[in-house]
């Protein structure tokens, strides 16, 4: 054999070589384990239904709902790694974003519907208040840098308050700001549903609901990016058991009335009468949604960048 011949022959043995030991290569797979903060409201039903009824089990998944008391608590533990994701807002999101992309909206998970507020700007039992024209300078009872707050203004504002006009009074834990308006310490409060629904019952009266602002009210699954990067597939299988969660819970609502009780903060006044409202089928909040609320984040000092669309959401992960 020529020396040409030789090195040829080495050369394709070596070539032979290397492909064979790439192919035994170990192959990196990917954690099939989900850790999601999960506040006590309604929104959170079909995480429930999904571990209930196999959803997870059947994508191959392990999901891990960590239940937490408050939006801060919440946060911390996304802040500490403690949780991939979690049901949040929004605003909570682009807080996240102030000064990179740390977490996405990957899918829309309540919004409100025509019978079906989210939200109420209500007036307490003992005021004279009306209609929106009333609540001028009138403090009205809410959490300050919240989604909360947004909604209000952005409410107020389409009802034709200026910002000025418009007055607001700390109250952050929800179940005492819904006593204080019901015991006539406040005069106005903005309350989520079914609280909101349940101070009606009792008495107060409703100024304004986003049921005529569609587009303000919504929660959203979000993740960090981490999480996103390292576990794509098990976010997609995520998804997809909740949409099939969401689509069981939408069919069947009777079926689930007790879980919504007792996991959704249905006051004891409406529970016999309160029915559960619709989930939004798979979709992310849309492009208008995103800038109104960095705009308004923009607005209140609470971020120096305009936030992309990019870094706020993403609907690569959304069920085909």
């Amino acid at each position: 054999m020529t020396g040409h011949k030789r090195a040829f022959v080495v050369g394709v043995l070596a070539a032979l070589i290397v492909t064979a030991l790439a192919g035994c290569a170990p192959v990196t797979t990917e954690d099939t384990r989900l850790k999601v903060a999960m506040l006590p409201i309604l929104d959170v039903l079909p995480i429930f239904i999904a571990e209930q009824n196999g959803y997870f089990a059947e994508q191959g998944i392990q999901v891990e709902q960590i239940p937490v008391k408050s939006a801060q608590e919440r946060d911390v533990l996304i802040q500490t790694g403690q949780a991939d994701g979690m049901l949040a807002d929004l605003i909570s999101t682009g807080l996240f974003n102030k000064d990179a992309a740390r977490v996405k909206a990957v899918y829309t998970a309540r919004r409100s519907f025509p019978e079906a507020p989210m939200f109420r700007v209500l007036a307490g039992p003992h005021t004279s208040i009306q209609a929106p024209a009333d609540l001028r300078g009138v403090p009205i009872g809410l959490s300050q840098n919240t989604v909360i707050e947004y909604i209000t203004d952005r409410m107020l504002a389409g009802e034709g308050l200026k910002p000025a006009e418009i007055g607001k009074i700390e109250v952050s834990a929800i179940p005492v700001r819904f006593e204080q308006l019901m015991n006539g310490n406040l005069k106005a409060a903005t309350l989520p549903d079914p609280l909101g629904q349940g101070a009606v019952a009792g008495g107060a009266k409703v100024v304004v609901d986003d049921t005529k602002y569609a587009d303000l009210s919504q929660s959203v699954l979000t993740f960090r990016t981490e999480a996103l990067k390292g576990k794509p597939n098990t976010v997609r299988k995520f998804l997809a058991a909740w949409e099939k969660a969401v689509n069981e819970l939408n069919a069947h609502p009777e079926k689930y009335q007790s879980l919504m009780i007792d996991k959704g903060r249905v006051p004891q006044s409406i529970q016999n009468s309160y029915r559960m409202p619709p989930f939004p089928s798979k979709g992310v909040p849309g492009q208008a949604e995103v800038e109104d609320v960095v705009q308004w984040l923009r607005d209140k000092g609470l971020s120096g960048r305009d936030i992309p669309y990019g870094d706020m959401v993403d609907g690569t992960f959304l069920p085909k």
